[in-house]
């Protein structure tokens, strides 16, 4: 249940986390942005409920478990366990960890599906095109970029399967003309003039909404061959988490709660929330979320963070080197509204350096240090003032103000630049006042209790509007001054640190300076170690496996076999079969058709042109209808991956294997 109903209601989500492996500081940036969202919406007085979770379904995931040797639901459980952890080791304020394979998740996919196709927006027939298996996403020629995927850049393969399809065209222009009437729904405007211009306007097909080449997913319930296609079933989680019912006994919650106030997604799925999502919510005649907001990448230096390149960052080790709140605030602080931001180690120790150890900890430092040695740590008002002091004033009251206005427009980014403008101008008011000046001259007493006293106010203040970004830091701060954190509405007025409070005797520091040059020598032996472990791991993976023995033969039965290279000149998918290749081989003079169980670890393309091992004199068989006159050798490993064996020097088609 929503924690107050005296409070206007804020529901905020998070796209779910695909739950295929660790995710990387881009996967958790999004996180911590609605986190940061949603303690501020807090702050503003709102009763905010907070969604995060992982999506954990679909044939990519099949694909691993099977390659680790597990079930799918053992690997979900332990992916989707990991990104908790991260979510939870950057202090994410999350109200809700949605699962996709929660069971009343799964209830309510079945029953929306059959739903949807009883009042006919769901019809089944025969899907044929490009797919792209990361992404779980089928593609026409038209929409590749470079001929790969356009959304990870990837390869597709033709794939051609039975499938049950959403009639997406029956909505087109109910969605266009609800864009249209409501401008802030997608955001930024950029986001929306994409959807519009390359998807609604063009016209859109209707959409592929089920799969039958791999299991592992919610069954359809009438026709239980088929499983539920991720995008439909993903995306009503934001639904289902609160108490959405299918058959409109809808929680007191979902009544609530709906609809969201605000969907944070990554750009590269804004097709799917912004086009998708609306249409499936207008088909349940449920309304549709007020906001989609899809913010821009954060990639490294050399470009978009994949595992492939090698060039991933991972939340917890920029944490052992930084610190939480560090990275915290580069992730948010960095990232511009609709562009991408750049991360690198370089960049880290240099926000390190000269924004949280200079401007934000030297000041809260300096500050205390004063304080205690003029006046044993107690802070009084002076009750003189002068120029600077109605500046400082004027500033702080201002970027208040500003803070507010950017949080407003989900310009994270510069509402922290405001922030860290009042602890700037702090730092200028200690060089305009000069204490240590004032320090000497008991006539001036009055005066340097004042400056004090203002640059406890003006921390106090900015300690308290960063709690939304840098909990623990606003802790901190606030914890050496002997204060509470300042409510929002309390903020349009300076001067409410209690005159005469005591701050702590100890200051602590906040950020320590980093050296660049240790930085990177630790970065360096960590990816020795790390590339050390990985060649142990392949070292004793070649330790070998046991399979179970079979009788022994005589020579003369082995003797019977015959076995020669082949090499493949043609080779096509069986029509009939999830996991036949139908392969033309060349020995010697003759061409043999062999039919292999490979097409999970080979295409058709990659087949052509290979020399392989071939069992010849294997009588005639016909596997899914079609002649096999003999077998191609494969080795198979414990998880059940297979190799076709090749000779290892250049041999001649035909050629005998003895």
């Amino acid at each position: 249940m929503c924690k107050d109903s005296n409070k206007k209601p804020y529901y905020i989500t998070t796209a779910i986390a695909y739950a295929s492996g660790k995710p990387h500081i881009g996967n958790t940036y999004e996180a911590v942005l609605a986190d940061a969202i949603a303690r501020f919406k807090r702050e503003e007085g709102y009763d905010v409920f907070f969604q995060t979770g992982t999506d954990e379904h679909g044939q990519k995931i099949e694909e691993k478990a099977a390659a680790a040797g597990i079930t799918p639901k053992e690997f979900v459980d332990q992916a989707a366990g990991q990104i908790k952890t991260i979510w939870d080791l950057m202090n994410t304020s999350y109200d809700k960890f949605i699962r996709t394979t929660d069971p009343e998740h799964e209830k309510q996919v079945q029953k929306i599906f059959k739903k949807l196709y009883d009042q006919g927006d769901i019809y089944k027939g025969y899907y044929e095109g490009l797919y792209c298996t990361p992404c779980e996403s089928f593609f026409t020629e038209s929409q590749l970029v470079d001929g790969k995927c356009p959304d990870c850049g990837r390869e597709v393969k033709p794939a051609k399967e039975e499938a049950y399809f959403f009639r997406m065209s029956k909505y087109a222009d109910r969605l266009i003309r609800h864009i249209n009437e409501n401008p802030d729904f997608i955001q930024p405007v950029s986001r929306k003039n994409e959807m519009m211009n390359n998807f609604l306007l063009p016209g859109l097909q209707d959409l592929c909404v089920s799969r039958t080449t791999f299991t592992w997913g919610i069954p359809v319930t009438f026709d239980p061959r088929h499983v539920t296609y991720v995008w439909l079933d993903a995306l009503t989680n934001y639904i289902t988490g609160i108490g959405y019912d299918c058959d409109g006994k809808n929680s007191d919650q979902f009544t609530k709660l709906w609809p969201a106030d605000l969907h944070l997604i990554g750009k590269d799925i804004i097709r799917f929330h912004t086009i998708y999502w609306p249409i499936f919510l207008m088909a349940l005649n449920v309304p549709l979320p007020k906001q989609v907001f899809g913010h821009p990448w954060l990639l490294q230096g050399d470009g978009k963070m994949s595992k492939s390149k090698g060039n991933v960052l991972y939340a917890d080790t920029l944490v052992d080197f930084f610190g939480v709140d560090a990275v915290r605030y580069f992730v948010l602080h960095e990232m511009p509204f609709d562009n991408d931001g750049i991360i690198s180690w370089e960049l880290m120790v240099e926000r390190m350096n000269s924004d949280l150890a200079n401007i934000l900890g030297n000041l809260v430092n300096r500050t205390i240090s004063m304080s205690n040695k003029y006046f044993e740590g107690v802070v009084r008002d002076g009750g003189t003032t002068d120029a600077f002091d109605e500046d400082l004033k004027a500033v702080v009251i201002d970027e208040v103000k500003k803070v507010s206005e950017k949080m407003e427009k989900l310009r994270v980014a510069d509402a922290i630049t405001s922030i860290f403008n009042i602890f700037r101008r702090s730092n200028k008011y200690i060089d305009e006042t000069a204490p240590w000046t004032l320090a000497k001259d008991e006539a001036s007493k009055a005066r340097l209790e004042t400056v004090l006293y203002n640059l406890t106010e003006a921390i106090t203040i900015g300690a308290s509007l960063l709690a939304s970004f840098m909990p623990k830091t606003s802790e901190k701060i606030l914890a050496q001054l002997n204060t509470t954190k300042r409510e929002l509405s309390q903020m349009n007025e300076f001067g409410l640190y209690p005159s005469g409070n005591k701050v702590t005797d100890k200051p602590e520091i906040l950020f320590a300076r980093m050296d660049i040059k240790e930085v990177m020598e630790k970065v360096e032996a960590m990816h020795t170690a790390a590339e050390s472990g990985k060649e142990e791991k392949e070292e004793q993976a070649d330790d070998g496996i046991d399979i179970e023995a079979k009788p022994e033969i005589e020579y003369e039965d082995f003797a019977k076999l015959q076995f020669q290279v082949g090499e493949i000149i043609a080779c096509e998918a069986v029509a009939k079969s999830k996991k036949l290749l139908c392969s033309k081989v060349k020995i010697g003079s003759q061409v043999k058709q062999i039919v292999s169980g490979i097409k999970a670890h080979y295409s058709p393309e990659e087949m052509v042109g290979k020399k392989v091992m071939v069992v010849v004199n294997l009588k005639p068989a016909k596997l899914a209808g079609v002649l096999s006159e003999g077998m191609l050798l494969c080795a198979e490993d414990a998880q059940g991956n297979l190799s076709l064996m090749v000779p290892e020097k250049a041999m001649p088609s035909g050629a005998e294997i003895c």
